[in-house]
């Protein structure tokens, strides 16, 4: 199941990637305008990816009890918060694209070039809303490999389309950033239609139907605010965040912004196993106690037993999360060069996207570990407010403070405030060590 999730991510991250690179070929200006963009999909991304985790916390535990109705109901719940996110930013985004993009950069040029690419890729917010709410609901009860099918199938179009439409092949006329955005949404469209075709036509263990939606759900909504805003709030709090420090970056010197977008984009790519392990991790241990929650009513094991299953399944997975991370670093360093070559960028941008990316060589490993520590087995307890408290602190309390400080007060070089910008990566993981092997994250949900 990790390899699945983690396989779909990369195709996921991807479908950006390829906007990305195809772009840094077309022109400079038009690959910083789509890296912007992008933060603005990231905080929508964070919010629909606080919305599934919300969603699989709640329902892997009502899979290992065999209770699928309230798996619907959660489901059906779920969809209406991410609904409602992707219309608000949808809107934001379509009538005030200039607005939005103002708070991320001081530069015109950048925002006008920016704002072509947004107004086309907000319609893509509700699509990626529903599509992604329906795989978290897959995800719940183990079914993983129709997300890497139709991930791949929307990269392969994407690729395919971005060579048309950007570069104007095929007689399609050259439509540059313009291009770049329709291609990604059509690509979300056919995802959303094989998504949407699988989950009520093929899939036969929630067996969801379009009534399922329209149905009263109980007190879930009440259980889904108590377990699910706390991580919907964080994954929240992480987009903005991330977008403050795109904001710190983006009024600095002019190579700042493509040589983070090309570091931030890779990056993405290469840490898909670390994001995929939190999914996985979430699902197995949140299956587990369901299942023994089962098992104890009905006699069949003891509190103590099912406490000792849940303790020796966090050590191992604590283990492989920083095996993860020694990979994934080692790869990153072995990438980072062939990579910014294929870009055509200045030599200024090259050098400073190559010290962001050994930055980032450090810090993955601290990645690695913490975060799927902590948002995957934390909140596969049922602890879910811990992550949201940490974020906050470690976030906004440390990291965005010294950044700005470093960068608009101290004066500081771009790669200096960067290392402050990721800092949190590495003091989180002494969070996490401590936390996680105490053992008190075992909540009734």
């Amino acid at each position: 199941m990790l390899v699945t999730i983690a396989m779909q991510n990369v195709l996921i991250y991807a479908v950006n990637l390829a906007d990305n690179v195809m772009l840094g070929k077309y022109s400079e200006l038009a690959m910083s305008g789509t890296a912007l963009v992008n933060q603005i999909q990231f905080l929508l991304q964070m919010l629909i990816q606080g919305t599934g985790e919300g969603i699989i916390v709640i329902a892997a535990r009502h899979w290992g009890e065999e209770d699928v109705p309230s798996i619907k109901r959660v489901t059906s719940v779920g969809m209406r918060w991410a609904l409602v996110f992707s219309f608000v930013m949808f809107a934001g985004a379509f009538f005030f694209p200039d607005q939005v993009l103002g708070i991320l950069t001081n530069k015109e040029p950048l925002i006008k070039e920016a704002a072509k690419y947004l107004r086309i890729i907000a319609f893509t917010y509700p699509v990626f809303a529903v599509t992604n709410v329906l795989l978290a609901s897959l995800r719940s009860v183990e079914t993983t490999r129709i997300g890497f099918w139709v991930s791949l199938t929307a990269l392969f179009t994407n690729i395919s389309l971005n060579y048309v439409f950007i570069f104007g092949k095929l007689g399609i006329p050259e439509m540059g950033i313009r291009g770049a955005a329709i291609a990604t949404l059509i690509s979300r469209v056919i995802e959303l239609v094989i998504v949407v075709v699988y989950t009520f036509f093929a899939d036969k263990k929630i067996k969801l139907k379009v009534s399922d939606f329209l149905k009263k759900t109980g007190d879930m909504p009440k259980r889904f605010i108590k377990t699910s805003l706390p991580v919907i709030l964080s994954s929240g709090s992480w987009g903005i965040a991330m977008g403050l420090q795109t904001a710190i970056l983006g009024r600095m010197e002019d190579s700042v912004v493509p040589a983070n977008s090309i570091a931030a984009t890779v990056f993405s790519i290469v840490t898909v196993f670390i994001y995929g392990s939190a999914t996985a991790a979430s699902v197995a241990l949140g299956k587990m106690i369901g299942r023994d929650k089962k098992d104890i009513s009905e006699g069949l094991t003891t509190h103590e037993q099912s406490l000792a299953n849940v303790k020796s399944k966090a050590k191992a997975l604590q283990l492989i999360f920083l095996g993860l991370g020694l990979v994934s670093s080692l790869a990153l360093f072995l990438m980072k060069g062939p990579i910014i070559g294929f870009y055509d960028i200045a030599d200024e941008t090259k050098v400073m996207a190559d010290s962001f990316m050994t930055v980032l060589c450090v810090t993955m490993i601290g990645t690695a570990y913490q975060m799927p520590s902590l948002s995957g087995i934390i909140r596969a307890g049922g602890d879910t407010s811990f992550v949201f408290y940490n974020d906050l602190i470690f976030m906004w309390g440390i990291v965005l403070p010294a950044s700005f400080l470093s960068a608009f007060v101290f004066k500081l070089a771009p790669v200096i405030v960067f290392i402050c910008l990721k800092s949190d990566q590495v003091l989180k993981c002494f969070v996490a060590l401590f936390k996680v092997n105490r053992f008190r994250w075992i909540k009734d949900i």
